[in-house]
C-alpha cells in the first residue's frame, strides 16, 4: 500500500510502498480517509523534532487522521464506523501508569511514543491499525472534517487546564489573545471568537488568507511587528487568557505582561534552546500580586478528543471551508506538506 514518510537524515518526504498491516485480536484495521498537516509535521520533516521507530530507518508521517473501520476484529466497533485515532502509544517497554489510567497526554516523553511524530509510524498511509481504546468514534456526517478532531482536542485540553488553574475563584474570561496565526492558532481563534473578545497575533503582510480568516470570525488581527506581545494590553486591552502557539521562548515571558489580573497563559509551543533576558524580579512579582498563572499543555487525552468531536459539530461549515484551503491527493501530497502553506492542508487517501 502507499504511505508518505521520510527517511532518517532526509529533508524531503516521499511515497513508500509498505505492507498493508494485519490487525491482531483487539486491534482495528482502518481505511484512511484524510490526514491533516500542521507545524509539527513540518518540524519532523525538517529534522527538528521526533524520529522513526527504533527498528526502522524511516517514519510514516501524519498524526491528524480520520478513517473508516474495515475490520473490527474482536472489538465493539463495526465495519463502516468512522473513527479518529489518538496519537500517543505506550513505549517499546510496554504500558505504564499513564496508559493504565487512560491519561497518555500526561506521560513524559520517555514514557510514550507518538504516532507520526516520534518513535512510531503515523497515519499517512492507505490503511493503519490501532488498538480499539485509542480510537474515537465520529458521526458519519463529519467524516470529511474528522482530521480536525486531533488539533481541536489539543486546544480543548489547554482550555481545561486554564480553567482548572482559575478554579479557586469565580473566573469569567472576556478577552483572549491567541499567539500565532498558523493552523493551530487559527482553529483556536475560531473556537474562542464566538464567546470572547478575541485577538490573534501574527507576523504576516496583507493581503493574507489567515488575516482574512481571523477578521471574518469577528476577531482582531495584531501584527507583532507593530505591537509586540508585551504591548498588547496597552495598545488594545488586558487579556484574561493568552494561548501561545508560536514556539517562541520569549512569548512565555511577554505573555504575562499581556494578562489582566487573575489571567492565565497556556503555553503549547515547543521552542528550541534560546536565551531570553528579562527582569525576573518584576516577572515573579507580577505573577504573585496580580494572581496570574502559567500552564503548559501538550497532547490530549480521551475526554479532550470527545469534546473536540462535539466542538467540531458546532463550527459553521463556512468556517471549516475557509480554514482548510488544500486537500491534496496522495500523488500530489507535496502541496499539502509545503512549508509555505499559510492555512490548513490535508492529504486525502480515500472517501466514504
Amino acid at each position: 500500500m502507499k504511505a508518505i514518510g521520510i527517511e532518517a537524515g532526509a529533508d524531503e518526504p516521499r511515497l513508500f510502498e509498505v505492507t498493508r498491516p494485519e490487525p491482531s485480536p483487539g486491534d482495528v484495521l482502518v481505511r484512511t480517509l484524510r490526514v491533516g498537516v500542521d507545524g509539527t509535521d513540518r518540524e519532523v520533516v525538517a529534522g527538528a523534532h521526533g524520529g522513526p521507530p527504533v527498528d526502522d530507518d524511516y517514519l510514516v508521517l501524519g498524526h491528524e487522521a480520520v478513517g473508516v473501520v474495515v475490520d473490527p476484529t474482536t472489538t465493539e466497533f463495526e465495519r463502516g464506523d468512522v473513527v479518529v485515532p489518538m496519537v500517543r502509544r505506550p513505549p517499546p517497554s510496554g504500558a505504564n501508569e499513564y496508559f493504565e489510567r487512560a491519561e497518555p497526554d500526561m506521560a513524559p516523553p520517555s514514557a510514550c511514543v507518538e504516532r507520526g511524530i516520534d518513535g512510531a509510524h503515523g497515519f499517512m498511509s492507505e490503511y493503519f491499525t490501532s488498538p480499539a481504546q485509542y480510537l474515537i468514534p465520529v458521526p458519519d456526517a463529519y467524516a470529511e472534517w474528522g482530521f480536525l478532531v486531533e488539533p481541536i482536542s489539543i486546544t480543548e485540553k489547554a482550555l481545561e487546564l486554564a480553567y482548572a488553574s482559575r478554579s479557586s475563584f469565580s473566573w469569567t474570561p472576556e478577552t483572549a489573545l491567541v499567539l500565532g496565526n498558523g493552523p493551530l492558532g487559527l482553529i483556536t481563534t475560531a473556537m474562542l471568537a464566538p464567546d470572547l473578545d478575541t485577538y490573534c497575533l501574527g507576523r504576516r503582510d496583507r493581503p493574507d488568507p489567515s488575516i482574512d480568516f481571523v477578521e471574518a470570525l469577528g476577531a482582531t488581527y495584531v501584527d507583532s511587528r507593530e505591537t509586540p506581545v508585551d504591548a498588547v494590553a496597552t495598545v488594545h486591552e488586558p487579556m484574561d487568557l493568552v494561548y501561545e502557539a508560536t514556539g517562541h521562548a520569549k512569548h512565555a515571558v511577554q505573555s504575562v505582561d499581556a494578562l489582566a489580573p487573575n489571567g492565565v497563559v497556556a503555553l503549547l509551543g515547543v521552542p528550541g534552546a534560546r536565551e531570553v533576558t528579562f527582569d525576573g524580579g518584576r516577572f515573579h512579582k507580577d505573577l504573585v500580586v496580580s494572581n496570574k498563572a502559567i500552564v503548559g499543555s501538550v497532547n490530549s487525552g480521551p475526554r479532550h478528543f470527545h469534546a473536540a468531536v462535539d466542538r467540531l459539530s458546532g463550527l459553521p461549515s463556512q468556517v471549516l471551508d475557509d480554514y482548510v484551503t488544500e486537500i491534496a491527493p496522495v500523488d500530489r501530497f507535496e502541496t499539502a506538506l509545503t512549508p509555505d502553506a499559510t492555512m490548513k492542508t490535508a492529504v486525502e487517501f480515500s472517501t466514504l
